[in-house]
């Protein structure tokens, strides 16, 4: 199967460019203790993202589904170069560095780079290209 490559032209502009955005999952599977999943801190993230005004330099968004339902809690990370997918997040403490992750990312001015105790979270999302 052949692919073509798709030209971005970039028309739309906006004045509010981030360093980074952080998804959070909160759709069918994903902080639903109801179906045995683990809670996700939704309103302390949003309450303490804002607090700590990283809003302008990290994005945080909560979302639908993000997929994939067999890893629960899943976050991913999004820049202009790079997208880290997370998940089978279980407490509180990984939510807790990314939210130190996004800090330090707004000190740098730049991507800090994530924070070793997220390591074991993270998972290739997409196949390979062949």
């Amino acid at each position: 199967m052949e692919t073509e490559e798709i030209e971005v032209q970039g028309y739309i502009a906006t004045k509010r460019k981030v360093l980074a955005q952080v998804v959070v999952c909160s759709g069918c599977c994903c902080g639903r203790t109801d179906k045995g999943r683990p809670a996700i801190p939704l309103e302390w993230l949003k309450k303490t993202w804002k607090e700590r005004k990283l809003l302008k330099t990290v994005q945080l968004t909560i979302s639908g589904c993000l997929g994939p339902c067999d890893i629960a809690n899943v976050v991913s990370i999004l820049s202009k170069d790079v997208q880290l997918w997370f998940g089978g997040f279980s407490t509180e403490e990984p939510y807790h560095e990314l939210l130190a992750w996004a800090e330090a990312t707004r000190e740098l001015g730049t991507l800090a780079h994530v924070p070793k105790s997220l390591l074991p979270y993270q998972f290739t999302r997409f196949s390979e290209s062949e």
